[in-house]
């Protein structure tokens, strides 16, 4: 993992730094409040040694220098720490005074520093007074040899003892420095964790390498999609109205020796969306003037009819049984040219009722009556009936909700079509996540009055020298082609 996926990582998931950040630094704020403040006072000893000559000079301080780390050992130790008890107006004990007495050294040199932290001010200091006290006195006792001679070291206090005036902790502006640096610090080792274990498409290149097939269209999220999930009147010139009509472009070039017209739409799981990207793109190719049929063969979960405001109680399901004929039941919806089929009543056995020869049998009477068919199928991970719909038409829409599916799940999905020679045109990345300066290049640029409609015989022309039969002529054709 390269730094700048490191640092896309960082930005996708910046809500855990933020957090992680505020956590940090709320810890470092609470500790540096509940810290008492603690004061240092501190004493400076000097060790020296006769010493006769350069010779002896060098040997001596090379001698004290040695001597200088033992007493600093000393200095914590229990015996100084017994002497100092003796002393009544310190009111602690040895363990105390060790917890709160720290040395040390300077390289090369002999002197020696004794550091005494305490809460209080004044005990800090007499502390320190005691301490330097009882420790020369100590030294002096240790190093006077047998026969009572003078040791071979003098030790002498050259500094304080001196306490603090202010405390030295707890430091908040350390402390928070501190916090701030730890947690960007692991706030981006967890926005990079989470990045990486998060198996979730994300991106048009992830569902691109995940299905192998290439990106017809991304469609952005829209807070109002949910109120007017079709693209018609104020949401024609919304942002994802003007990706359903790419991806209507998209489409149609995507093979141009060999055009789809018969389209299955599906999913991989529930609920990414495929029911409304049919019916929008149904919308869009009928805007564009082709003669468009719109089939409900979801029989499980049928939307096509509340999305649209029709009848589904009779329909597919219907014709297929050979109660109705389609022509009888195929609805016209408003003022394009565009049909749309319902699903009709939910049959026992829909995976069966789809893969009959009369389904097969009606998709070739609607590919003579319709410019393009599009049909919504059922998610393909949950039942097979997308699959059985996907083999009869000329090709699959595989639709994607991005941040809610896996890369396994639309791989599996893929591999499920790919297994039966299903031709997969592209994949549809539904609810995507649209760059701030994208949408704004749009808006900027969208149609701000409602352009005059396109009289038919410009639309006809359009498209070339095919004809654009009327609604009503292609309803009867459905009819006789159903007889």
């Amino acid at each position: 993992m390269d730094v700048r996926t490191c640092l896309r990582l960082v930005r996708r998931h910046w809500w855990i730094v933020l957090v992680t950040l505020m956590l940090t630094v709320g810890a470092a704020a609470l500790v540096t409040v509940r810290t008492p403040p603690r004061y240092m006072a501190s004493v400076t000893f000097f060790v020296t040694a006769p010493s006769q000559g350069v010779t002896n000079a060098y040997q001596g301080e090379l001698f004290l220098q040695q001597r200088v780390k033992s007493y600093a050992d000393l200095l914590r130790s229990d015996r100084l720490a017994q002497a100092m008890v003796a002393d009544n107006s310190l009111g602690l004990t040895a363990d105390d005074i060790q917890r709160r007495v720290a040395t040390s050294t300077e390289t090369g040199t002999v002197l020696l520093r004794a550091n005494v932290t305490d809460t209080d001010q004044a005990r800090a200091l007499k502390t320190t007074e005691v301490l330097s006290a009882k420790f020369v006195e100590l030294v002096q006792k240790i190093e006077t040899t047998s026969d009572g001679k003078a040791g071979p070291t003098r030790l002498e206090v050259v500094g304080g003892p001196r306490v603090s005036a202010s405390p030295v902790a707890p430091q908040p502006n350390r402390n928070i420095a501190l916090g701030v640096l730890v947690g960007l610090l692991l706030g981006a080792a967890l926005a990079v964790l989470r990045g990486m274990v998060d198996v979730r498409l994300r991106d048009a290149a992830g569902l691109q390498r995940a299905t192998g097939s290439p990106l017809l269209g991304d469609i952005p999220f829209d807070t109002a999609a949910k109120a007017t999930p079709l693209i018609v009147g104020e949401a024609a010139t919304s942002a994802r109205a003007e990706a359903v009509r790419k991806l209507r472009t998209n489409l149609r070039f995507v093979d141009v020796h060999e055009p789809a017209r018969v389209i299955a739409v599906t999913s991989a799981l529930q609920g990414e969306g495929k029911t409304t990207l049919s019916c929008n793109l149904a919308i869009a190719l009928a805007e564009a003037g082709w003669r468009v049929l719109l089939v409900d063969a979801d029989l499980r979960r049928p939307k096509v009819a509340d999305y649209l405001g029709i009848d589904g109680g009779i329909g597919l399901t219907d014709v297929l049984v050979g109660d109705v004929q389609v022509g009888d039941v195929v609805q016209r919806w408003g003022d394009k040219s565009l049909l749309v089929l319902p699903s009709g009543s939910t049959p026992p056995n829909p995976s069966e009722l789809l893969g009959a020869k009369a389904m097969a049998d009606l998709l070739l009477a609607l590919r003579e009556s319709a410019d393009i068919v599009v049909i919504d199928t059922a998610p393909l991970l949950a039942v097979t009936d997308g699959v059985v719909v996907a083999v009869q038409a000329d090709g699959a829409l595989l639709v994607t909700q991005q941040g809610r599916t896996s890369r396994a799940q639309v791989a599996a999905a893929a591999r499920s079509l790919h297994s039966v020679s299903v031709r997969l045109l592209g994949c549809v990345l539904n609810m995507a996540k649209v760059a701030r300066a994208d949408a704004y290049q749009y808006e900027a640029y969208r149609v701000a009055t409602t352009t005059p409609s396109v009289p038919a015989d410009r639309a006809a022309a359009h498209r070339g020298d095919q004809d654009l039969h009327p609604v009503e002529d292609r309803t009867q054709e459905l009819t006789r082609l159903s007889q």
